[in-house]
């Protein structure tokens, strides 16, 4: 299983403050948090985590979830599909794509996006604090 080291160690250090003990079975999850280029979420987690060690229970992949983003170094999205999916919180800003037939979440990032919501904010007297686009399509037809 190949792991970004860093940000497993960050991982690792997050539950280590927050007085968590350091199981076998946790660092399967943090690894694959670590490895994750995808949004996964609990069910997925646990599905690939069970995979590599069957004594791994739902509730842990949960209560780790829940710790690691309590502590700010997972984010949870809730996009419209209604299952929470996770992501590294350290990552630079970006946006996403939703495809609504496959539930495939895509990355993407746009200058001349984030200028004209700076525009925006501006023009109505705002700064923008932090926000996120989401935005929900389906493949045309050719």
């Amino acid at each position: 299983m190949k792991a970004d080291n860093d940000l497993f160690e960050r991982f690792r250090s997050n539950l280590k403050a927050a007085g968590v003990r350091m199981t076998e079975q946790r660092k399967v999850i943090l690894r694959l948090l670590a490895d994750a280029h995808d949004h996964p979420d609990a069910n997925e987690l646990y599905s690939r985590a069970h995979q590599i060690d069957g004594s791994i229970s739902l509730s842990t992949v949960y209560r780790t979830l829940r710790l690691l983003e309590e502590k700010g170094a997972i984010q949870r999205h809730a996009f419209d599909e209604g299952r929470a999916r996770f992501e590294n919180a350290d990552r630079e800003h970006h946006d996403h794509l939703i495809d609504l037939d496959t539930g495939q979440v895509i990355e993407f990032r746009s200058d001349k996006i984030e200028k004209l919501q700076a525009e925006i904010a501006s023009e109505l007297g705002f700064e923008i604090v932090r926000h996120k686009l989401e935005l929900y399509v389906r493949k045309r037809d050719k």
